[in-house]
Parts: C-alpha cells; sequence; structure tokens
C-alpha cells in the first residue's frame, strides 16, 4: 500500500500542459485510425482466401453434381433391349436438359464430356451425341472439337492421373477461372471425365461485407472520436483553469518577491548607512579636533585636511541617497586619482590619530612611484581601503600588530595591484571558501571574522567587495605563509568607463 502511495505521488508531480492533451488525442486518434485500416486489410485477406475457398469447393460441387445426373440418367438405361423412338427422344431431351441447365448460371462458360473409345478421344456436349455414344452409334465431332480444343489439350495432359486417381481435379486459371475435371465412370468403369469451365464471381458478396464493415468502422470510430473529443474538451477545460490558477499564483508569487526584493534591498541600505554613519561619526570628531587646533601656523595644513574629510562627508551623504548609485559618480575619466597618496592620507590621518593606538600598531608603507592614476573616485577608493585596513588592525589578535600596505605596478601587463597584509593569527579557512561564482565567504553580507552574534557585524569586506565590482576591480583574500592575511586589489590600468 505504501509502495503504491508512492508511486502514485510521484506520478502526480508530473503535471500535463494543453500542448500534451493535444498531442495525446493526436496520437489516440491517429492509432485508432491505424486500427482500422489494418482491420480492414485483414478483413479483405480473410474474404479474399475464403472466396478462393469457396469458389473451389462450390464449382467442385456443382460439376460433381452434373457428373452424377449424368452418371445416373446413364446407368438406368438398358442399352441391350431395343429403345423406342419416343424414348430415345425422351432420354436425348433429359442429356440436353442437363447440358443446358448448368448454362443457366452466369458463371459456367464450359461444360462437356471427354470420352475415349478404341483409342479414340471424344468431346461430347449435347444429348444426341451422348446417346449415339451409349448405343455404339458414329459420333459427328466437328463442331464440339473445334469448340473444346483448349480444354481438351487440358484434359489430356491430365487424363493419366484422372484415370489412376479418379479424384476430381480442379486448376485455376487467370481472372478467377476455374477448369473443373470430374471422373466420368459408369458402371464401375472409367470412360473419361466431365469437364466444367466455371469463372465463380463473388465480388458482390465481400463488396457487402466490407461496405457493412466500412460502415460499422466509421460508427466506431466516430463515436470513439465524440468520446476523445469530449474528453479533450473536459481535460482542456481543466487544465485551463489549472493554468489560469498558476498563473494567479505565479503573478502573486513574483509580486512576494518584488516586496520581498525591495525589503532586503531596504535593510541592506540601512545597514550600508548605518556602517557609514560611524565613519561619519569618527571624521566629525576629528573636523571638531582639528578646528579647536586651527591657528595660524596650522591653517593651511588643516584646511587641506579638513577639505578631504568633508569631501568624505559628502560622500557618505550622497551614498545615503542611492543603494546603487550610478556608475559615472563611481569611476569615469573626469577622475585621476593618485592611489599612493589616498592610502598615505587614510594611514596618516585616520588610524594615526589616536595616539593610544598608535603605540599598539604600526604601518610599514612600501609605495611603486610608478603606480598611474586610477580614474576612480577618489573618496569610493577611501570607501574601498578604509574597511580592509581597518580589518588588518582589529583582528590581528596579536598585541604588536604590523600592517602592510604595498603598491606594484606591472608594466608589462598594465596592472597594478595593492597589497594590504597584516602579521596576526589570519582568516579562518572556512572564510576563505568560495562559492560556484568564486566568491571567498569572507566577502559575502552578514559575514565577519568577529566573533560576534550582532547582525551588523560583517559589513565591511562585504562594502569593499560590492565597491570593487562597481570599480571594475578585482579583490581577493588568503592568508600568509607566515601568519596573518594578505587582501589583495588588482585590476589593469587602462580599464576605464567612458
Amino acid at each position: 500500500m505504501a509502495k503504491s502511495k508512492k508511486y502514485f505521488d510521484k506520478f502526480r508531480e508530473y503535471h500535463f500542459e494543453f500542448r500534451h492533451l493535444t498531442v495525446l488525442f493526436i496520437i489516440l486518434l491517429s492509432f485508432q485510425i491505424i486500427v482500422s485500416f489494418i482491420n480492414k486489410s485483414s478483413l479483405t485477406t480473410f474474404l479474399s482466401d475464403t472466396k478462393e475457398w469457396y469458389q473451389k469447393d462450390a464449382v467442385e460441387k456443382l460439376a460433381n453434381l452434373t457428373a452424377t445426373s449424368l452418371e445416373l440418367i446413364m446407368e438406368s438405361l438398358d442399352t441391350q433391349s431395343e429403345i423406342s423412338k419416343e424414348e430415345k427422344v425422351r432420354i436425348i431431351q433429359s442429356f440436353n436438359i442437363i447440358f443446358s441447365q448448368q448454362f443457366l448460371q452466369h458463371n459456367i462458360e464450359e461444360l462437356c464430356i471427354f470420352i475415349t473409345r478404341r483409342d479414340t478421344l471424344y468431346t461430347i456436349d449435347e444429348g444426341k451425341t451422348l446417346f449415339a455414344f451409349l448405343n455404339d452409334e458414329n459420333i459427328e465431332q466437328q463442331n464440339s472439337a473445334g469448340h473444346h480444343a483448349a480444354s481438351k489439350l487440358l484434359y489430356e495432359s491430365l487424363a493419366e492421373q484422372l484415370r489412376k486417381e479418379e479424384q476430381i481435379t480442379s486448376i485455376p486459371d487467370s481472372g478467377n477461372t476455374l477448369h473443373v475435371f470430374v471422373p466420368f465412370v459408369i458402371k464401375g468403369e472409367y470412360l473419361g471425365a466431365v469437364y466444367m469451365k466455371n469463372t465463380p464471381d463473388f465480388s458482390l458478396i465481400s463488396d457487402q461485407l466490407i461496405a457493412r464493415h466500412d460502415e460499422t468502422t466509421i460508427i466506431y470510430v466516430s463515436l470513439i472520436l465524440l468520446g476523445f473529443i469530449l474528453m479533450y474538451f473536459i481535460s482542456s477545460y481543466t487544465v485551463k483553469e489549472r493554468d489560469d490558477a498558476q498563473k494567479l499564483f505565479m503573478i502573486e508569487h513574483e509580486q512576494n518577491l518584488k516586496k520581498q526584493i525591495e525589503h532586503e534591498k531596504e535593510m541592506a541600505f540601512t545597514k550600508r548607512i548605518y556602517h557609514t554613519h560611524h565613519k561619519a561619526e569618527k571624521i566629525m570628531g576629528f573636523i571638531k579636533e582639528d578646528l579647536n587646533k586651527l591657528d595660524k601656523e596650522n591653517m593651511e595644513i588643516i584646511n587641506n585636511r579638513m577639505g578631504k574629510y568633508s569631501n568624505f562627508i559628502s560622500r557618505v551623504i550622497y551614498d545615503m541617497k542611492w543603494f546603487d548609485p550610478p556608475v559615472q559618480t563611481i569611476r569615469g575619466p573626469m577622475y585621476n586619482t593618485n592611489l599612493n597618496e589616498v592610502l598615505k592620507f587614510l594611514v596618516d590621518n585616520i588610524f594615526l590619530r589616536v595616539s593610544r593606538i598608535s603605540d599598539a600598531f604600526k604601518f610599514n608603507l612600501k609605495f611603486d612611484k610608478k603606480l598611474p592614476e586610477v580614474n576612480v573616485n577618489e573618496f569610493v577608493i577611501w570607501e574601498l581601503f578604509e574597511p580592509l585596513i581597518q580589518n588588518c588592525v582589529e583582528h590581528s589578535g596579536n598585541g604588536q600588530t604590523e600592517v602592510t600596505i604595498e603598491t606594484s605596478y606591472d608594466d608589462l601587463n598594465k596592472r597594478s595591484s595593492v597589497f594590504i597584509s597584516d602579521n596576526g593569527k589570519g582568516i579562518n579557512p572556512e572564510l576563505l571558501e568560495k562559492d560556484d561564482q568564486g566568491i571567498a565567504k569572507i566577502f559575502m553580507e552578514n559575514i565577519s571574522t568577529k566573533n560576534s552574534e550582532l547582525q551588523d557585524e560583517g559589513y565591511g569586506c562585504f562594502i569593499a567587495y560590492q565597491i570593487s565590482k562597481r570599480c571594475g576591480w578585482e579583490i581577493d583574500a588568503a592568508n600568509n605563509s607566515t601568519g596573518g592575511c594578505t587582501y589583495t586589489i588588482s585590476f589593469l590600468n587602462t580599464q576605464q568607463i567612458n
């Protein structure tokens, strides 16, 4: 019971569509028509075989009946006594009736008797000649012999066989014609054979049978076709209702998916605002601190630094307006940014501004002076590198953290690279596993290197990955063999947006 239920449940997984029912309907109808033609062909073959057998049997019986009638009349005659003239006329008339009666059948074309006397073969097809043969009189053969010449030759070829077997022999000819030879035996003595040429025609019967069969087949096929059409329309109507329901369900499902996607976008946008809000708060603190320290001697330095701080705050506010900002606000020919200068500014004016933290870690800057400028907004680059450097500072796990930032340029391949590494404990290998698209788990949303259950953690690397993708750059992370980890950002320097 459980096994049958399992098969039934599996069968219910398959959904028949309108086109499936159409194909099934056409196949069933085609099979029914093919079966009808096969049935008609079988019936025609059966009728043909039956007709051949019946024709042969009917013709042989008719010929045998004719021969038997002649034999009975001849055996009843007393040829030893004198026959009166009236009796002679009556006997000849009886013979003629037997000969002529058979020609009333439309299918009989020729009837005669082949009799051998004193090594001479006679052909008899009338009562007068047969009576003359019985009375041993002279037989005239001029007309009879010429008329039955072909059948006489056929008899001569079969005479010996008929004499030995004394069996009815039928020879078919073209056009359903049968040549029948019945042994002619009088008082136990074989005298010759009764010959009958018959072309039986049973086409009327077979045509009537086939016509009735065709009529029955048409009615049968029509009823089946009507049943199929009714089933087809009922099934089609049922499938149409199901398809309409599925369509409404898909529309509702699509609307729910859109709402879900919009909700997820809003949640992601909220997280990003929350993340950048902390960055903006820190920068605003630096601005306040610079305003308090402002005097005539440091005015130019602070003015330049506050300008960059302010531009970064502007960028943060701009990002709060867009979930997916236009690409021209990120990269394009109007931007010419020196990566070395941006990275040095981040280290000197963000990470090294707090004195108590600077004692716990140090930075090694190795900049390639040949590194070309990039066509990317300076403060987008700031948003990209700041969380990566922050990860190296916070997640190293050592008392003394050393962060190395290195840039290099490959003249041959026109490729620029930035390496940000630390000497800490490295990244959990599980976070470095890549999915089917080649994206490391650490760059996915809500994945954090911190041991925290807060939902807002694990957003810095995700932002860095999203920004690098918008810039057309490649980003990767790996653990070092000597300890710690390295973030690698690389790109073709000629990759720009027109």
